[in-house]
């Protein structure tokens, strides 16, 4: 019986390896009794960020292999140089063939593209107090209902709020705002573009500045001019007068767009939307190990369409249940909001009138999550940044 139970585990272990593409980075995995998958990863002490988005990355993928239980990591700066104990085999590991396939290895140069330089600091805008990120890695997870009544919630009760729309190929902040038809203005002496104001706060869209039924085809490099000229070039506030926050509605995904603000722009932090069922939240931790490569904390998620409620009062779980509650707590953040499939949410976000100004449950809900998300935003002030130590 305990033979069998040993190749059991043997087996689950080197499932655990392919799923993870048998990297060099992979130092070895063990399974214990408890179906518990150990990994130990081999880390660069000089690149902690590049460590803790590798380390994410590995657990989640570990965490999909079916008979596994929990993930627990063990970052190591040096490869082990004597046999493991005989109790828990572990599985040794070479590297992978140097061909394109799935699971293949990125070169540490590309897997370094992205990560902060250390000199790579970045100033300030003026006007500006606090900058946070609403994303996604994954489209059609209802990021922009999130980013548009986040911001009213927080305007509504008289934080100076700005709401950009950085989703270049798919501007929806001018519908979801009434502001269609809204053209900002230029100011005359200093040529800066004038936000437009609705609902208590300032905003700005590509929407504003192209032909709504124009494609918008353009490559990278016209992506981040657009992104950077509506953040650096434009009146948000003053020193003397600024935002409390300004919040991005960036794209779903993880490319030239997200790259840009991470990279470029002061965030103070990110906010990640997702969905209950699995196919979002595989991206969500691909979106979160993006945040940690680039140093940008993540305050938390927030789980969209977690559940229908009949006129009965029982809920449908029709996209799944707990599946936000269960990534936030293996990335080790909080589960900000469960936001239900409601009816007034969606009609405030087609006739231009945010759900989160009314008095009704969805007005409490986006209410309860602006004032989660301020205190978290206002706890970065004070907390000290966290240090990854690596002992040999």
């Amino acid at each position: 019986m305990f033979g069998s139970k040993e190749k059991a585990r043997r087996k689950l272990a080197d499932k655990v390896v392919k799923s993870l593409g048998q990297p060099v980075w992979l130092e070895s995995v063990s399974v214990d009794a408890d179906g518990r998958a150990i990994l130990v990863i081999l880390a660069d002490p000089t690149a902690p960020e590049a460590a803790e988005a590798r380390r994410i990355e590995a657990e989640g993928k570990a965490e999909l292999v079916s008979g596994v239980k929990s993930v627990t990591t063990v970052l190591t700066a040096e490869r082990a140089s004597t046999p493991a104990p005989a109790g828990d085999k572990q599985i040794g590991l070479t590297p992978a063939p140097k061909r394109v396939r799935k699971g293949a290895r990125l070169s540490d140069e590309a897997m370094q593209q992205g990560a902060p330089s250390a000199n790579a600091a970045k100033s300030s805008i003026p006007g500006i107090s606090r900058i946070l990120v609403v994303a996604s890695a994954k489209g059609g997870v209802g990021k922009s209902t999130v980013s548009v009544n986040l911001a009213a919630a927080m305007a509504r009760v008289g934080m100076k709020v700005g709401l950009m729309d950085a989703d270049i190929y798919g501007p929806s902040i001018p519908t979801m705002l009434g502001t269609q038809d809204a053209e900002p203005e230029t100011d005359p002496k200093t040529g800066r573009l004038q936000p437009v104001e609705a609902h208590g706060m300032k905003t700005l869209s590509i929407g504003y500045l192209s032909d709504p039924d124009a494609p918008m085809i353009w490559r990278g490099p016209i992506v981040m001019s657009a992104i950077t000229q509506m953040l650096n070039d434009a009146d948000w506030g003053t020193p003397e007068d600024p935002l409390d926050v300004l919040i991005i509605d960036t794209p779903p995904g993880t490319g030239d767009a997200q790259l840009t603000i991470a990279q470029r722009v002061p965030v103070t932090a990110a906010l990640i939307v997702t969905t209950p069922q699995e196919v979002a939240l595989a991206d969500v931790r691909r979106g979160a190990a993006m945040f940690t490569k680039t140093a940008v904390p993540v305050l938390g998620l927030v789980e969209t369409m977690s559940w229908f409620e009949d006129p009965a009062g029982n809920r449908h779980y029709l996209m799944g249940q707990g599946g936000g509650a269960a990534t936030a707590s293996a990335l080790g953040l909080p589960l900000l909001a469960e936001v239900p499939m409601l009816q007034v949410i969606r009609e405030g976000g087609d006739s231009g009138k945010p759900a989160a100004l009314a008095d009704d449950t969805a007005g409490e809900l986006f209410h309860e999550l602006a004032r989660r998300v301020a205190v978290e935003l206002d706890s970065l002030v004070s907390k000290p940044v966290p240090e990854i130590v690596f002992e040999d």
